[in-house]
Parts: C-alpha cells; sequence; structure tokens
C-alpha cells in the first residue's frame, strides 16, 4: 500500500463525518490520501467506485476506459452527462471527479485493459476495482493483480443480480479458482438498471476503502451474492483451485 500521508486543515474538515467512524479515524484517512487505485472501466459500476473513491478521499485515481459517452449510457453512468455524449469518457468522468474532490489526483487513461496494458496499469497503483463487462478484462486485471502482489476488488452485475469479491494474493483464491475461463456466448450488452450499477459501485467503494484502511472485514475469501428483485444477500466461502493456472501451487 501507498505510505500513509498528513492531512491538511480542510481536509480534515471535509472527512470530519467518516473520520468518526470507529477503527478509522485520522490513521485510516492517511492510509486513504497515500493510496492508489485503478478502476476498470468506468462506466455504470466503475463510475460509482471511482466516485465514492474521490468522495473519500482516496490520493490518487486511475480511470482506465476507451470511447465516447453514448446516449445508452446515461441510465446508469452517473459520472456521464446529457451534454457529455459524443465526448471522450476520459474528459468527462476525469472532470466530474476533480469537481467533487479538488484534493483527488486523478489520471485519465483513454484505453481498455488488454494483454498490451495491464501489467502497466496494475504496476502503478495500490489496488485494483475491476469493474468491466467484459470477463476477458477481469481476469486479466486478476492475473496482473495475483503476479504484482496487488489487492483485487471484482465487482459484477446482470440484470438485478450482483456480485463482489476480494482478492488478497497469497491469501485468498483469486477470481480464476471461480472462473478458469470466459463463460461461452458472454456478451457486454445485458439488461441492467442505473440502480443496480449503484448498489454494486458503492459496496466495490467500500470494500476497497476497507482495504486501503486496513479496518472492518473485507470479503477475503468470500463472495456477496445479491438479487436486488427479492433482496435476497448472502455469502459463499471461496475455495483455491489446485490446478488454478493464476494462483495455484503450478503457477508459483
Amino acid at each position: 500500500m501507498g505510505e500513509a500521508r498528513p492531512l491538511t486543515d480542510a481536509e480534515k474538515s471535509r472527512y470530519e463525518w467518516q473520520l468518526a467512524t470507529p477503527g478509522f479515524g485520522e490513521e485510516g484517512q492517511r492510509r486513504l490520501k497515500g493510496a492508489s487505485v485503478l478502476v476498470s472501466r468506468c462506466g455504470g459500476v466503475g463510475g460509482l467506485v471511482a466516485y465514492e473513491l474521490a468522495a473519500a478521499g482516496v490520493g490518487r485515481l486511475v480511470l482506465a476506459h476507451a470511447g465516447p459517452v453514448r446516449p445508452n449510457d446515461l441510465n446508469r453512468q452517473l459520472l456521464m452527462t446529457a451534454e457529455s455524449v459524443g465526448r471522450p469518457r476520459m474528459e468527462v468522468a476525469p472532470q466530474r471527479l476533480r469537481e467533487l474532490n479538488p484534493h483527488v489526483e486523478v489520471e485519465a487513461v483513454a484505453e481498455n485493459v488488454t494483454e498490451d496494458n495491464a501489467a502497466r496499469l496494475v504496476g502503478g497503483v495500490d489496488l485494483v476495482a475491476a469493474c468491466a463487462p467484459l470477463f476477458r478484462e477481469r481476469l486479466l486485471l486478476n492475473r496482473e493483480a495475483v503476479r504484482q502482489n496487488k489487492p483485487l476488488v471484482d465487482c459484477a452485475m446482470y440484470d438485478l443480480e450482483l456480485q463482489i469479491t476480494t482478492v488478497l494474493p497469497g491469501k485468498t483464491p483469486c477470481l480464476a479458482c471461480l472462473y478458469p475461463a470466459e463463460p461461452p456466448g458472454w456478451r457486454r450488452e445485458f439488461p441492467v438498471f442505473g440502480a443496480t450499477a449503484g448498489v454494486v459501485g458503492c459496496l466495490g467503494a467500500l470494500e476497497a476503502v476497507k482495504v486501503l484502511a486496513g479496518f472492518g472485514e473485507p470479503l477475503y475469501g468470500k463472495i456477496l451474492l445479491c438479487d436486488l428483485r427479492d433482496m435476497t444477500f448472502r455469502q459463499a466461502v471461496l475455495k483455491r483451485r489446485l490446478d488454478c493456472p493464476v494462483c495455484g501451487p503450478a503457477a508459483a
């Protein structure tokens, strides 16, 4: 993790309410200020993750997402506006985050995660928030997070269902233990309400805050599964696959 950094009087005033959280306090806030997080992508889920991490005072955010804002993004991508349709996402999202919290450094990378850039993107941060709708991107980030010993919070949704898990390399199963390969026939377009993206994004952001600040009980070795149709929330324990090509014994 990054080195904890001292808080200014302005920052103490801004974060006053969360500083009162038991187990967090000024030390937790200093840890957030010294931390950096990669958010990929910065859409419905990732945009909420980035927004809440900026509001919480994470010192540096790296956003990775290619392409312009489209009209059908606007039901869930709350960093975007009607006036931003047609503009590059990586112009709009950083501007909105800087307006929210000028104390946070925002770096925009107008690229989606690929084999060519995954190692570089993960190497420049302390924690990865994997929010892409495509399994290949999530699995690439998982592979690099494990290889570089960086914690990863994986956030996913479909329809009114969502799931979150946190990977701590060397101590927990990884995402490839759960998904050894990309499910056949998966498409990035699927039914979703913006509120579903908001729920998983806020939960994922809080999970990242807990990991970075070192308090609470992150979802290490567990997965949170939610069905918002009937408001069912449950946790399941994940087990490491001995044949996992990313974190299993053969991968060492």
